[in-house]
């Protein structure tokens, strides 16, 4: 008798608990069919153009909307076991469902924003690159003026000066390289019995050319110099060196030149004897001299003196200006710029960080907070957040784990 007694007893709680249970199905079991028909038409389209549009516009709010009728639903199921609290649930709920909504918006705001903003830095970039490029194009007209202008009216070492003596050189070298690369070429194949390659002959014998003809502008600085301060040995030790030098460039290097205008004289009815050779060869050695040392020489030459014994130059320059240093002045701009430039970028990170992160994060928010409600009958998250420091500030350990100045 007691046996089909609990035997009824408990197909009568298995009714129960079945009904209830299929009640509370049939409340929750639509939500799966519509969230289903929902995420698949956001997630269908016939381009991916559309889908992605979707998936950036749609797919956030349309999360949050699931989560608050999940929470919605399963809330109301509590309204019975809540002894009293029931209003203050409706009241979260509702609090929720505002929140929810305001942030969808603020999350198509933010989105507008950040496209604005994107737009701004993209223009503001366009127009700092065409300025460059303007104040490059600009410098590289204006800058030799202004360098020519200020290094002539202001005392110190004379760069234009300095270049044009390396440049003639180079010049001077370049032009008997290719004059006397023949007979280089045949004096070395007779020395050493093999044909020297001209890929290395040239590069060498150009170099050999280059400090020699410098040389010989030194030689005259030198010589110069022992004029004016009348040291008779140094002077004459410095003619017979100036001797040696020209000599030994009109014998090899401007007697070719001469050579190459023989048929024209000849031509002309004039025979060049060997001395007649190496008289116009010496007068064409003096005419070129003469003319590039007065024009830059006499300027250009102490200053390549100078940077190959490292001696000061300009130190009068230096003094009359309070003895600043050049080198200290030279990095202190670059490095000032390049800190200020680095807290820009910095600043300007956080406000990306914060104008990509913000939106999102306020809608995950309230979507937590049907959850929270859920629970605790309240949401947690009070939305919309201002800042990234709102959203470390709202978690329960934020004191204990956030840290001073993270993004």
């Amino acid at each position: 008798m007691q046996g089909s007694v609990g035997t009824v007893q408990t197909e009568q709680w298995s009714w129960i608990l079945s009904t209830l249970v299929n009640w509370i199905w049939a409340g929750l079991s639509w939500i799966v069919a519509w969230q289903a028909y929902v995420f698949g038409w956001l997630f269908s389209g016939d381009s991916f153009w559309i889908i992605a549009g979707k998936f950036l516009l749609l797919v956030p709010p349309a999360a949050v909307l699931v989560a608050g009728v999940w929470g919605t639903m399963v809330s109301l199921y509590t309204v019975p076991f809540r002894l009293g609290r029931a209003g203050s649930l409706l009241t979260g709920l509702l609090m929720s469902w505002w929140d929810g909504l305001r942030m969808a918006w603020f999350y198509w705001a933010g989105l507008v924003r950040f496209l604005v903003v994107l737009a701004g830095w993209i223009w503001g970039l366009l127009k700092l690159g065409v300025q460059l490029i303007w104040g490059m194009l600009k410098g590289a007209v204006t800058s030799p003026i202004a360098m020519l202008d200020a290094t002539s009216r202001r005392p110190g070492v004379p760069w234009p000066a300095f270049f044009l003596l390396v440049i003639w050189s180079a010049i001077e070298a370049t032009i008997f390289t290719f004059t006397l690369r023949p007979t280089m070429a045949e004096l070395l194949a007779d020395l050493t019995g093999y044909e020297v390659n001209p890929v290395f002959l040239v590069p060498i014998l150009w170099l050999f050319l280059w400090l020699l003809i410098a040389g010989s502008f030194a030689c005259i600085q030198v010589l110069n110099d022992a004029i004016k301060s009348r040291q008779f040995g140094q002077i004459a030790a410095m003619i017979a060196v100036e001797f040696a030098v020209a000599l030994f460039e009109v014998l090899f290097l401007y007697r070719e030149l001469v050579d190459a205008i023989t048929p024209w004289l000849a031509q002309q009815g004039f025979q060049l004897g060997v001395f007649g050779t190496i008289g116009l060869a010496l007068f064409a050695w003096v005419g070129v001299r003469g003319m590039t040392w007065f024009l830059f020489g006499r300027f250009g030459t102490p200053a390549l003196i100078g940077l190959l014994g490292r001696t000061a130059l300009g130190e009068e320059f230096a003094a009359a200006h309070g003895g600043a240093q050049p080198g200290l002045e030279f990095w202190k701009g670059p490095i000032n710029a390049l800190k200020a430039e680095r807290e820009w970028f910095k600043k300007e990170g956080r406000e990306v960080f914060e104008l990509m992160s913000l939106p999102i994060l306020q809608l995950l928010a309230a979507g937590f907070n049907f959850g929270v409600v859920l629970i605790t009958g309240r949401p947690h998250f009070n939305l919309p957040f201002r800042s990234l420091d709102d959203v470390l500030a709202s978690t329960p350990f934020a004191g204990k784990h956030a840290i001073e100045g993270s993004p």
